[in-house]
Order: structure tokens, then sequence, then C-alpha cells
């Protein structure tokens, strides 16, 4: 009887051994190596494909070519081995966080061997860094650290509680008294609550800006844009539902109508600074939009607007019977006549919405109200909006 008892705990003790090896060591092979030399090898074991490839925003892009769920990206051909691994090593890449997937016979697929992998609301793609320079910024480095909560808040005007996510800085909880600045800063259509702190890395950003010097310590807040949303996938009341790039009550007034709920709740439970001097909003792509409206519809609210790559000039049927966006020009000419401190647009010189934010900017010159503007390289793509926030921020409260 001993020996059958001993036998079967030796069997579930290698069954458990066995699957923690399959957990931790997918493929006994590491991938998305970055060499002294800025290089990067990927590595992919598949000794049956056919072909493999790496989609990757570090390639260069076809015209026209659209890879799975990445935007940007280029798709580079992947050399097989003797032993069936698929590898190649990129020339030297420029400081940045880069994405990618494989293209495994066609099928877009995650790398086993590489386990940071950040969710773009309804895909998914792996992630490195590239240091020694601008990405540095985006890295954890050894400097005091804020605090990121998530957090919920009821709205009346949804008639829900709704996720938030709010970054304090390092030495909120130990400042006594001491009252800080807010910075509202909004994500993009196919984003949420937690798009600035993954891909944004919004956190890293601050913690190394106000450890310069560079930014003033400031609370920020990231709350999800889509009004009728209570949180991010798989954070909600509905579970892990398969999630879709457009959603209802995106760009209708709502989630504009409903803005002010949200500082009420950060300046009901936070130490902040509520006043107009003393709070930024700025956001990316339809961020940027909301960004435009709620200080465009609240002109005593905001000293400080940031729109990056913003949906501009662009129209949808909800907006027609939103009394949000009615009456443009007259609120546009009050908010200026009250000019927020800085009022700052961003945007790269291969986005597609480059000439609806040339058309508001001409718009804005005409009318004769000021401005800063900055031109990058690159399309509506994450790379612009991370060296937008680090420009931007230490603009704020100064």
């Amino acid at each position: 009887m001993k020996k059958i008892i001993l036998a079967a705990f030796m069997a579930a003790c290698g069954l458990q051994m066995s699957a923690q090896q399959n957990l931790f060591v997918a493929q006994d092979l590491e991938s998305a190596i970055v060499n002294k030399d800025n290089t990067v090898t990927f590595n992919f074991k598949a000794p049956d494909a056919k072909r493999v490839q790496i989609a990757g925003d570090f390639a260069e892009k076809a015209e026209g070519q659209h890879i799975g769920g990445m935007v940007g990206a280029g798709l580079i051909e992947m050399t097989k081995n003797s032993e069936g691994i698929w590898t190649y090593t990129t020339k030297p890449l420029d400081s940045e966080l880069y994405s990618y997937e494989f293209m495994v016979d066609g099928v877009p697929t995650i790398d086993p061997n590489n386990v940071y992998v950040y969710r773009d609301f309804a895909t998914t793609s792996n992630v490195f860094i590239v240091g020694n320079g601008k990405a540095d910024l985006y890295k954890v480095n050894k400097v005091p650290h804020g605090t990121l909560a998530h957090r919920w808040y009821h709205s009346d005007g949804m008639k829900m509680d709704r996720r938030i996510n709010i970054y304090t800085p390092a030495g909120y909880e130990q400042s006594g008294d001491r009252k800080y600045p807010v910075l509202y800063l909004l994500h993009g259509m196919g984003g949420d609550e937690d798009e600035w702190t993954t891909f944004g890395r919004a956190a890293q950003i601050l913690d190394n800006l106000i450890a310069q010097g560079k930014a003033e310590p400031m609370i920020v807040v990231m709350p999800n844009g889509h009004a009728a949303m209570e949180a991010a996938p798989g954070e909600s009341s509905l579970g892990y539902y398969k999630p879709y790039h457009m959603k209802n009550g995106t760009m209708d007034g709502a989630f504009e109508a409903y803005f002010p709920e949200i500082i009420t709740f950060v300046e009901s439970n936070y130490r902040v600074q509520a006043d107009k001097a003393h709070r930024a909003i700025a956001g990316l792509s339809m961020g940027g939009f909301h960004s435009a409206n709620i200080s465009l519809n609240y002109p005593d609210m905001f000293d400080y607007v940031g729109l990056f790559s913003a949906a501009l000039n662009v129209q949808s049927a909800g907006q027609k019977n939103s009394p949000v966006y009615q009456d443009m020009d007259k609120k546009l000419a009050v908010q200026f006549d009250k000019a927020p401190k800085l009022y700052w647009l961003g945007i790269g010189k291969d986005d597609f919405l480059y000439k609806n934010n040339a058309a508001y900017r001409a718009d804005l010159d005409k009318k004769g109200y000021k401005y800063e503007f900055m031109e990058t390289p690159g399309g509506h793509v994450w790379t612009c909006w991370r060296i937008y926030l680090s420009v931007f921020a230490p603009k704020l409260f100064k």
C-alpha cells in the first residue's frame, strides 16, 4: 500500500514539474533579445511551418499593407535552420518601444518565448524596448516610483459604476496636506482606461520626468472614454467577452457631457488643486477629439489642452443630436477669450488625420488663436503619442 501511495505521489510530482516546465520554458528559447549593438534577435520553433514572418512596427511597411490587427507594421521573412528554429536579427534599431507578432503560414501568432504582451483593445502583440535614447523614459529606472490605482466611480449620467486608472506621483502618500495639479489623459477609439498605462507607458514617463526635475509632480487620471462601457474588456461585470474595435457611445457627446462626474470624483478623493490653473486635459485620436470638445464646453475648467493626433473635423451620426457639438465657433471664441495657458497640438506627418489637423490649425490661425504645434515622423501610432506625452507633460503647471 505504501509503495502505491509513493508511486502516485511521485507521478503527481512529475506531472506538476512537467507542467511548470511547459509553463515557464515554453520552447526553451529566448526571443526579442536586444543585443549590445541595438540589433534584436527573434527565435521561434516551428519545424513543420512552411513560412514564418515577423509583423513589426520596426519593419518597413509596403504601400497598402495591412497586417492583422497591427497598425503601421511591415513584414520580415525569417529563416529556418536544421533544428526547425526560425530566426531573424534586425539591423540596429533606434531607441523605442516596439511591438510585433509572428505570421505562421499566414496566421497571426504571439511569440511564446517573449512573455511581454500588451493588449490594444481587441488585439495583442509582443513588446520590447531598445534603450540608450528617448525610450529610456519608457523604462522602469532606479528613481522614486508613483502609485497606479484602479478605482471605480459612479456615473449618474450613465447609471453605472465605471473603472478609472489614477496615477499619483512618488511621495503622494507621505506628503501630508500638499495638494497636486491634475492631468486628465484620454485614450483613442481602439483603447480603454488601461491603454495609457501599457502601450503609453504613462506611469514610467511621469516617474522619470519628475525624477529628472523636468515635470511637476502631478496626478494623472485615465478614464474609459467609451461612455457606454463599465471598464476595459475582462474588468467589467460582462466578464471575459470577445472585445470589438467599434463600441456604442463612443463619440455621441455622452462622455463629454458627463465628464464633470470624473472631476468631482477625483477632487473628492484626492488632494488636488481644484482650479483651472492646475487642471490639464490631453488625449490621442478620439481622446484628442474628447479633449478638444470637453475644454470647449467647459472653458473655465482647463488651462492646459493637449491634442495628440486628434480626430478633429470628424463627423459621426451621433453628433447631430448632441448639444455638446452645437455652436462650436461661438464656444471656441469663448474658450480663447479666456485663453488657456497652453493649447498644444502634435501629429505625425504620415497620419491619416494630418489634413484634418492642418485645417483645424488654419482655422485657429485665421481667428488669431495662439497654440503650440509639433510635427513628427510617423503615422497614427504609439511611437508618436509617447513622444507627445513626454514633450507635453514638462510644459504643465509652470
